[in-house]
């Protein structure tokens, strides 16, 4: 698993690295918007099916139908706002599901994932998770912000810099930091490994809906 988990980053990385090269060197290319874009539908399409989620399984064949016009047509112009529409859209949904989850009746949303690993899951683990929970909506809202702000000042080099690098990595940077300061904050919580919260997220994804 562990391998797995490390090749899936190595992976990332590489995508991560491949698209900043080809939004920096052939951003308007047709074949650079369907190896930047269809890689984004695909994650989409598999949790629609496994879910059994026709609305969303609908979306994202438009999208795959989308995408093939574009390519067909050769290209859209200026598709650098179709990027950063993508990306400043995609956090503010993950900002809305991740805070309407901490209006909804139910737990929030990484109060869920954590349910799913802790055999025991006290008063102190739900308020923890529901404030972190918090965290990602903040962090969530605050990329997007940042991507506006970015693409309107900044050089398009440096927002897709922000993009494909930054973002990737600023998730996984506070995945990790969270992961190894949850203990000094609560010695108390039972501990489960990084493994365990990603199988859980993992879960969490293909059950919900």
């Amino acid at each position: 698993m562990h391998i797995r988990l490390g090749l899936g980053l190595l992976g990332l990385g590489a995508y991560a690295l491949a698209s900043h090269w080809l939004m920096v060197h052939a951003a308007d290319a047709p074949w650079a918007v369907a190896a930047l874009l269809g890689p984004l539908l695909l994650p989409v399409l598999g949790v629609a099916w496994r879910q059994r989620n026709y609305w969303l399984l609908g979306l994202g064949l438009m999208g795959v139908v989308a995408l093939v016009q574009v390519v067909a047509a050769g290209g859209l112009g200026d598709v650098r706002r179709l990027y950063v529409l993508q990306h400043v859209g995609m956090h503010l949904a993950l900002g809305v599901g991740f805070a309407a989850s901490l209006r909804a009746p139910g737990p929030a949303l990484i109060t869920r994932m954590a349910q799913r690993v802790h055999r025991e899951f006290t008063p102190q683990m739900r308020a923890y998770t529901e404030g972190l929970t918090g965290v990602w909506v903040g962090y969530f809202f605050g990329m997007a912000a940042l991507s506006v702000a970015v693409y309107t000042w900044g050089q398009w080099e440096t927002w897709s810099l922000l993009a494909n690098v930054l973002t990737p990595l600023g998730i996984g940077v506070l995945l990790l930091g969270e992961h190894a300061v949850r203990y000094r904050l609560h010695p108390e919580f039972e501990r489960v490994s990084l493994m365990e919260t990603v199988r859980a997220f993992r879960g969490s994804a293909a059950g919900h809906g």
